[in-house]
């Protein structure tokens, strides 16, 4: 069973998840407008392709916006969940192992210590995410079992896998769990709203370009992200 979820059905996952999003990508840059957006673009690249940094930028880091610093404790654990999100599965030590096994080559690893830092992070910062949803009317209304479906799929690889790498005796149960639960993440993030993982980048960067190009970037030269 190990050698078949660490094998074939690794592939597929990763297969979909390439895949889907270069589909994704494709369908989203299709979708533009040309008589509202690609027009534009094409004939103002230079303002479009500042604007669109600037958008990318000031979402990227932590306060950089006001709606961020309006919220900061919204702010500040989205951050650390998308920090362990990205660095623990690329760093991890068994990850690299795994890769070097089946593909001959692995990447620089965190230490252990760190790595079930960034673990439990991330469990707590879901944790805060569904107290949220829940606590605060104005989000619980927008709120549906979809939406707490894909915070259970993003933090179940990280709740499998800590409970496998600390001594469990079920350990082949959870090692087994750990990489379906992850095989899971890795085919739902094309698939679901999990895919602002290229998606962010992608709308980030037309709005800004919208802005600096059709708002007033052109003119002024201050924009209120």
């Amino acid at each position: 069973m190990y050698e078949f979820v660490t094998g074939p059905l690794v592939w597929l996952s990763f297969g979909i998840f390439f895949i889907g999003l270069i589909v994704r990508t494709v369908l989203y840059i299709r979708g533009l407008d040309w008589r509202l957006d690609r027009v534009t673009y094409s004939e103002n690249t230079s303002y479009g392709v500042r604007g669109a940094v600037r958008s990318i930028l000031f979402w990227l880091f932590p306060y950089g916006t006001r709606s961020w610093r309006n919220n900061p404790w919204f702010t500040l654990w989205v951050f650390l969940m998308h920090v362990g999100l990205l660095l623990t599965p690329i760093f991890l030590l068994g990850h690299s192992i795994l890769m070097r096994e089946r593909l001959g080559f692995g990447f620089w690893t965190l230490p252990e210590g760190l790595a079930d830092f960034l673990t439990i992070l991330v469990m707590v910062a879901v944790m805060f995410l569904i107290l949220r949803r829940i606590a605060l009317p104005e989000v619980r209304l927008i709120t549906s079992l979809y939406d707490y479906l894909l915070l259970l799929i993003a933090v179940a690889p990280f709740v499998t896998g800590y409970i496998a790498s600390h001594g469990t005796p079920n350990y082949s149960f959870w090692i087994i769990a750990h990489v379906l639960c992850g095989e899971v993440f890795l085919i739902a993030i094309p698939l679901t709203k999990l895919s602002h993982f290229v998606l962010f980048f992608l709308s980030r960067a037309q709005l800004g370009m919208d802005y600096g190009i059709k708002r007033g970037g052109m003119k002024n030269k201050g924009i209120a992200w």
